[in-house]
């Protein structure tokens, strides 16, 4: 099975965050997150100083509320921090891919601009990976108690019951938006708008494993969501067709260099 799940508990080993280059980027798509998004970069700073040394990078998806005021403030207290700005709106996988290859680590750990994800659990996908062999490039994190609206967990759970049997991902929750992956692996994927959300099966087409991590979610603070059942679905019947097609048409092959 290329997917797997487990439930880490190593200790992550510490080092100090001066070092440079930094060990682990975490990038933060975000739109219109007042109320959230200051926050959320004071957890992401407080659950890893002192265990590695890290960069965060919020990219503002040209936010037309307070957002930016917040992260001006969040700048001044957390030195670890830039903040990126689209011109013009682009949408989350733009801006996650904005912030991947902003990014100055090796690995890069994303998380949604709502705070719904939990900074706490950064630590548990850092041991997983650590314990983990290197051909895992994909830890993504699996929602066991979503706190989002009844329609929109039944939603989901459609969608994701559609694109397992589908892609044959093995992925229990690809909807999740913390993750941590190698940059260089995700780099090397083909890009399209939406494709944050097929993650664990592009890069199992790339011949990489991935591994899904029981994670936390938590209820929005501020703000709303930015998607409707309706809307995502019809989105995301085009693209499950695209990504089926990317995987039957690929072929991998093994090479040497002959010496």
């Amino acid at each position: 099975m290329r997917g797997a799940t487990i439930a880490p508990s190593q200790p992550l080993r510490k080092a100090s965050h001066a070092v440079y280059p930094p060990e682990l980027s975490v990038v933060v798509p975000a739109f219109n997150e007042q109320g959230n998004i200051g926050a959320l970069v004071d957890e992401i700073a407080a659950a890893l100083r002192g265990r590695l040394a890290f960069e965060i990078i919020v990219v503002d998806d040209h936010s037309s509320d307070g957002s930016v005021d917040e992260l001006r403030a969040a700048k001044t207290r957390t030195p670890e921090l830039r903040v990126l700005q689209h011109l013009r709106q682009s949408g989350q996988s733009a801006a996650i891919r904005t912030g991947v290859k902003a990014a100055r680590a090796t690995w890069v750990a994303t998380l949604d601009g709502d705070g719904q994800n939990d900074p706490a659990d950064l630590p548990r996908l850092l041991a997983t990976r650590d314990a983990g062999p290197p051909e895992v490039k994909l830890y993504a994190g699996w929602r066991v108690n979503r706190q989002d609206s009844i329609g929109k967990r039944w939603a989901s759970r459609l969608a994701n019951g559609i694109r397992a049997r589908l892609l044959r991902d093995a992925t229990p929750d690809t909807g999740c938006g913390i993750k941590l992956f190698e940059r260089a692996a995700y780099l090397d994927l083909p890009w399209f708008d939406h494709m944050h959300r097929y993650l664990p099966a592009l890069m199992q087409r790339a011949g990489w494993k991935t591994v899904s991590v029981p994670v936390n979610h938590r209820p929005r603070a501020a703000g709303r969501s930015k998607y409707n059942n309706l809307g995502r679905a019809l989105v995301g019947i085009r693209d499950l067709m695209g990504v089926a097609w990317l995987i039957k048409r690929n072929r991998l092959t093994s090479v040497r260099e002959l010496e």
